[in-house]
């Protein structure tokens, strides 16, 4: 146990690479150690990240957790609430590429840090602000995207470097099961504070003492450089068998090309082109679900005459609180089938990843659009089906980041995953809550303004996202026709 805190207190005592401090300390110690089995502290650092990823998800939906109170307390119309969530989401994709660049030339663990403690800060300062000034309040929401934005492009290629072959699909499926959990408390979060003090922008003040704690535990667990491990980049095939790619030893992993060579190889890459086409769909529709469920329910409950409307101080948040733990819930499920169907398929069918993602797409989409249907008749059914295609989305979240981290060289993975991020946000969720509503508007301003026509407004809207997700199985389908010869390129 000895030996094992001197290990894990070593590289950040003399600031050294940590793949070099193991095989140091693995050459002097008499017990034989394998050099592809993960150390405990690789361990201790993908606890920290998906810590870290919990916040990130948190305060990215605490405003839909409290969209009416939000709602009721600037005098906002559907569009310009979708609009906050829209301005989150834009200066979220446009400073991902920065932080791709930067994450594949400097220092992780510092770019990390800083955003953390900067969308931290800005999330505290956002609950200060009173309904006088709600362009300041869009403009925190912003500010917070472009914090956010540092830690989901940077994290995963730290957890693709410390884990090879079958490890690395398990780890990034526990990563990725905090987007829900992280959204899913968020809603929670939000409502469950704007309850007990009767004032939404407590909401805003939990996270950042979580941040703290994150920044803490980063400084103190997290090496301050990570390296790949071995002299040879190995990955899981889709077959199931161990393939190498070999890499020079000793060569860093810093990107010898330039930004705009590595973009032109990524575009010439039609597996990585195709499957992030298919996640711009997957962000489209879970951006809108994400900012308008709540309000939706709501509506849809106020016409069926099971709550009153909201015309008191603080507005009823037991959709949101439902929400959230269907969130929670259909998260995890989908993320460990996704898992586990990609770990088995893959023994039996080359193009088992991609397929997954379109069927799963596919059931999704019918999903949603019987239960926007059923909204205006029975309630719990419309539970039900958003449940069933929450489920379904969250099966493709690990297994669409895993076929980029095959497809693409490890060099150019943080620009890659920095590019996807930014097309699948400015095509996907930055636009899909502030267009949804923008609609929901033009339908209530050509009919008598009524609770019927509210609901039927953002109704008729929402059916968008079904078409959308058909067109995500679609590219998932073609991603299949790429996937292997992509996959043979990136080894080489």
């Amino acid at each position: 146990e000895h030996e094992d805190a001197a290990l894990l207190l070593q590289p950040l005592l003399e600031g050294q690479n940590y793949g070099a401090a193991a095989a140091e300390r693995t050459q002097r110690s008499s017990v034989p150690v394998s050099r592809n089995s993960p150390a405990k502290r690789d361990y201790l650092v993908v606890a920290v990240l998906c810590f870290g990823n919990l916040i990130n998800f948190m305060d990215w939906f605490i405003v839909p957790g409290i969209v009416l109170d939000i709602q009721k307390y600037f005098g906002l119309s559907d569009g310009k609430t979708g609009l906050l969530q829209t301005v989150f989401t834009l200066c979220y994709m446009l400073a991902a590429p920065i932080f791709g660049y930067l994450g594949d030339r400097y220092n992780r663990k510092i770019i990390l840090g800083a955003g953390i403690f900067f969308w931290s800060g800005v999330t505290l300062g956002s609950s200060f602000i009173t309904e006088s000034h709600y362009r300041i309040f869009v403009l925190s929401r912003g500010l917070v995207g472009i914090g956010s934005a540092s830690y989901s492009t940077i994290a995963p290629t730290i957890i693709a470097d410390l884990f090879e072959e079958g490890k690395r699909t398990t780890v990034l499926s526990v990563f990725y099961i905090f987007i829900p959990v992280g959204s899913g408390c968020g809603y929670m979060l939000a409502a469950g504070m704007a309850k007990s003090t009767g004032d939404w922008h407590w909401a805003f003040r939990v996270t950042p003492c979580m941040g703290g704690l994150a920044l803490l535990l980063l400084i103190l667990l997290v090496p301050h450089r990570i390296q790949r491990k071995t002299a040879a980049h190995r990955a899981l095939s889709i077959s199931g068998t161990i393939q190498r790619a070999q890499e020079k030893p000793d060569v860093h992993r810093t990107a010898k090309t330039t930004w705009c060579q590595d973009v032109g190889s990524l575009a010439k890459n039609c597996s990585f082109v195709c499957s992030s086409l298919g996640l711009t769909a997957m962000a489209f529709v879970t951006g809108a679900l994400g900012m308008w469920v709540p309000l939706f329910l709501y509506r849809a409950q106020v016409v069926q005459g099971i709550v009153p409307p909201c015309l008191q101080e603080s507005c009823n948040s037991s959709n949101s609180l439902i929400f959230g733990g269907i969130t929670i819930g259909t998260g995890i499920l989908g993320v460990i089938a996704g898992a586990e169907a990609a770990r088995r398929l893959r023994k039996t069918n080359n193009k088992a990843d991609p397929l997954i993602c379109a069927t799963s797409m596919f059931i999704s989409a019918v999903c949603l659009y019987i239960a926007l249907m059923v909204a205006r008749t029975n309630i719990l059914s419309t539970f039900i089906f958003i449940a069933l295609g929450e489920l379904f989305l969250s099966v493709n979240w690990a297994v669409v980041t895993d076929i980029l981290l095959y497809v693409v060289t490890p060099r150019r993975q943080s620009t890659a995953i920095a590019l996807q991020i930014l097309v699948s946000h400015l095509l996907g969720d930055a636009g899909s809550p502030y267009l949804i509503g923008t609609i929901s508007n033009a339908i209530q301003a050509k009919n008598t303004p009524s609770w019927q026509w509210s609901f039927r407004s953002m109704q008729y809207s929402f059916l968008i996202c079904a078409f959308v997700g058909v067109f995500g199985g679609g590219f998932f389908l073609l991603t299949s026709f790429y996937v292997e010869e992509d996959r043979k390129e990136a080894q080489r």
